[in-house]
């Protein structure tokens, strides 16, 4: 029987993991669901999924997340009679080469800083834990005791029992056929059992997500792949308490299951599965085995558990699972769709996001933000090329191949590529550029220079990396000269209408309401004072204001700022991303540079510090923003893109003389550190409030405007921070600060580093962190301790600094 309700609050489309523990935490909060399944619950991907679960991520709060999972799973069935087959039998990782296990003790040490327990255990200890496996090339070992494994649809209908129990309705055999949408608002879902109308929908539909929400305008960058285990007939002698076992030098996980093995891994030549749509009526089921395919897989792991070699097979599935091209799950509410949710896209790993993930959604839905700072997840973090599913193949292929490989610092993918292109890309790379990749645009991280013998490219280690000495010269040239730095991918906004002062006022924590030709640096905030944008606006018109952020935010901030504009007020915000190149001319000889191009005087007494001017070169109309985020003295030149070749031509041949080079990324993010300038994603987020972050100056608090996040921020000026982010620095160069070491304040932990690298002018590495304290963190507390980084598990004493540590004159 389907007896549908007639309403309801919020509507689950998708009866796996995801979708029953969303509808159990939304139904624990009291928000009326139901949930629709097509079939029957687990017969989408659930089913065959392998049921590890790990919880260490390099992001804190995913970490978090997943560490929710695990305390889930520990009490849903006792809550609900179910059994799930949890087990927290731990989890080893193994590491075979001396780069591994490099990278296995930095992981420990990102462990630390999240508050997880990770043992380093020796080729012996990880043999005692785990008997079967042969360690002749095994170098050591990481064991997280709290990892473990599940049956997938077992928990799965345990949450589901759960969520009923909680007052969710669940029906099975119910497929949606349409949403019902009103001039951009949800109105209904339209089943083929009857019409259910409703405010909210979420979409948990697994592999099916991306097809359903492109009806909708809506974009869920996910494909499928094809991903198999085995599972062995028992094994002599088999331990019942084996932990899981992830072996990536051999591109291999096992587990324990019924006294036998299940073996998979992530081969580095995936298969795409269903490249022209997945066929009608999948349902419960599996694709045929490619024994061929998987004997790669067979062959290494023959070399770690030898007892395979003797072992019957009882199965080897081959199922398709969604995949994401960057190998992170896709969570919350889609920008182009007010009230249309998102959970997909969890990468053979949704059985142990499945507990956090349905939490954190349940969240978003009933409150309109997340409970902590998901941006590593956030479906905003895609763009223009992730509308294009030849691409996100393209790009998700790479991402599967990688899940074991070595995680480099600054690794950069390579498939997909160019995509986006500055009209300089041609030019830049024949004068030796390395370019990296950001949300589809290619920009020039480094550049070699064939006299000292340089390629441009990259070659990867834990150590200092081969464009170290590049950079120097960089860095050395913006501080002491000047640099070009081609950041014509910025995101770029322009807000306009009579009402765009009042809009913006509201939505920019600093003040905007400033004079036409004003430049204005500003944290955009939500109701709890969390970072939610960091960006510049220039005021060019009473009615009319420039918006600048960062590259991969432009669809984030786009929709933080369209959301937020109040009801009634008359302006638009537009995207004239592709419209306009960036041209950044840094040092203290770029005023010379400059005013050998332009008739326009550039003297700091004309052309003040944060303040924007329209000045000509060779013919075009350039705006010219005077900021910095190197700290030295300089200008953004935002032209449209025609002129672009001209005026970078014609700087660099007025530079020669005064010594002016190209720069890269890299070198941008070496003077920052000295500088001790914020980067959102890292150092500043929705989890850190402008005073805790130490931008309390850029807080309109003495207006007495009115803007999101005032009544946060007044009282946490009145009661103080908990945290706070100060910098750090290492004096032996040879230690590598990347983010993520764990910070000890008078041998106690007390965080982890946000961001890390090395300062060229300060010869010194250089970290940035948040100290936290319950009891209160302010300048005498910060300076009255004494501290240490631990780095790939050995402690390093280290300096604290709480203001930077470069004095340049940005000003003059």
């Amino acid at each position: 029987m389907h007896n549908l309700p007639s309403s309801s609050k919020t509507v689950i489309i998708g009866g796996g993991i995801i979708g029953c523990s969303t509808a159990y935490h939304l139904a624990k909060i009291g928000v009326e669901t139901v949930l629709l399944e097509r079939k029957k619950l687990t017969s989408g991907t659930t089913f065959h999924a392998a049921g590890l679960v790990g919880q260490l991520r390099s992001n804190a709060n995913i970490t978090q997340l997943l560490g929710y999972s695990v305390e889930l799973y520990n009490k849903i069935e006792q809550e609900t009679g179910l059994s799930t087959g949890w087990k927290m039998n731990g989890g080893l990782r193994l590491a075979c080469t001396e780069e591994r296990w490099t990278e296995v003790k930095r992981q420990a040490t990102t462990a630390h800083s999240f508050g997880l327990e990770m043992d380093l255990l020796t080729p012996k200890e990880a043999l005692d834990l785990w008997p079967l496996m042969n360690i002749d090339d095994v170098i050591g070992a990481a064991f997280m005791p709290t990892d473990g494994q599940a049956n997938p649809s077992d928990i799965t209908q345990a949450l589901a029992k759960g969520a009923r129990m909680a007052g969710a309705k669940i029906f099975e055999d119910t497929k949606v056929l349409d949403l019902e949408i009103d001039n951009g608002k949800i109105k209904a879902v339209i089943t083929e059992h009857g019409r259910i109308e409703c405010e909210k929908v979420v979409v948990c539909a697994g592999q099916w997500t991306r097809e359903f929400a492109k009806r909708f305008g809506v974009n869920v960058p996910l494909v499928s792949m094809e991903h198999q285990y085995m599972v062995t007939a028992e094994i002599e002698g088999m331990p019942k308490h084996l932990p899981t076992l992830r072996d990536p030098d051999r591109l291999t996980y096992y587990k324990e299951e019924v006294g036998g093995l299940v073996m998979g891994g992530y081969e580095s030549n995936p298969i795409p599965w269903a490249i022209a749509g997945i066929p009608k009526g999948f349902h419960y089921s599996l694709l045929d085995s490619n024994y061929d395919h998987f004997e790669q897989l067979m062959e290494l792991s023959l070399g770690r558990v030898p007892a395979l070699e003797n072992v019957g097979i009882k199965t080897l599935t081959n199922g398709p699972e969604s995949f994401t091209p960057d190998g992170n799950f896709i969570i919350g509410e889609a920008p182009e769709l007010s009230n249309f949710f998102v959970g997909a896209g969890f990468n053979a790993f949704g059985i142990a996001a499945g507990g956090g993930a349905g939490m954190a959604l349940a969240e978003w839905v009933h409150a309109g933000e997340p409970p902590y700072d998901l941006w590593s997840a956030d479906i905003r973090r895609f763009g223009h090329p992730h509308f294009d599913t030849d691409w996100v193949r393209t790009r998700t292929v790479e991402a599967y191949g990688k899940h074991y490989t070595m995680d480099w610092p600054h690794e950069e993918n390579q498939s997909g590529r160019p995509c986006r292109k500055s009209p300089l890309y041609e030019m830049l790379k024949d004068q030796g550029a390395c370019f990296g990749e950001k949300l589809g645009w290619e920009r020039p991280n480094w550049f070699a220079d064939a006299a000292y013998d340089e390629t441009p490219q990259d070659v990867y280690s834990f150590g200092r990396q081969n464009w170290f000495n590049a950079v120097g010269r960089e860095h050395k040239a913006v501080r002491e000269a000047a640099v070009l730095f081609d950041q014509s991918s910025f995101a770029k906004f322009s807000l306009k209408g009579p009402d765009a002062e009042k809009a913006l006022s509201w939505i920019a924590a600093n003040n905007v309401a400033k004079p036409v030709g004003s430049l204005i640096y500003t944290q955009m905030l939500n109701d709890r004072g969390g970072i939610e944008c960091d960006l510049t606006v220039a005021r060019l018109a009473n009615d009319e204001y420039y918006v600048v952020t960062g590259t991969g935010f432009a669809t984030h901030d786009f929709d933080w700022i369209s959301r937020n504009i109040p009801a009634g007020l008359n302006c638009q915000l537009f995207d004239i991303t592709s419209s306009n190149a960036v041209l950044s001319l840094m040092g203290p000889k770029a005023r010379d540079i400059l005013q050998q191009v332009t008739s326009d005087d550039v003297s700091n007494t004309s052309f003040k510090f944060g303040t924007v001017r329209t000045i000509d070169i060779v013919g075009c109309p350039v705006q010219a923003l005077r900021v910095t985020y190197v700290g030295e003295l300089g200008w953004e030149l935002h032209l449209p893109v025609e002129f672009a070749s001209a005026v970078y031509q014609a700087v660099m041949k007025a530079g020669g003389h005064y010594g002016l080079i190209n720069a890269g990324y890299r070198t941008i993010e070496s003077c920052r550190l000295e500088m001790g300038y914020r980067a959102w994603g890292s150092d500043l987020g929705t989890d850190h409030t402008p005073y805790e972050a130490g931008l309390g100056w850029a807080v309109k608090l003495k207006t007495d405007q009115a803007f999101k996040g005032r009544a946060a921020m007044v009282t946490q000026k009145q009661d103080g921070v908990k945290k706070m982010l100060v910098g750090f620095t290492v004096d032996d160069p040879s230690v590598v600060l990347l983010g993520r070491e764990t910070i000890y304040r008078n041998g106690i932990r007390v965080g982890w580093l946000s961001s890390g690298g090395f300062g060229y002018t300060v010869k010194q590495s250089i970290g940035y962190g948040y100290v936290r304290n319950l009891e209160g963190v302010d300048k005498n507390y910060i300076e009255a301790g004494d501290y240490e980084l631990e780095v790939a598990t050995v402690r390093i004493p280290c300096k604290v600094h709480l203001k930077p540590l470069l004095k340049t004159s940005i000003r003059d």
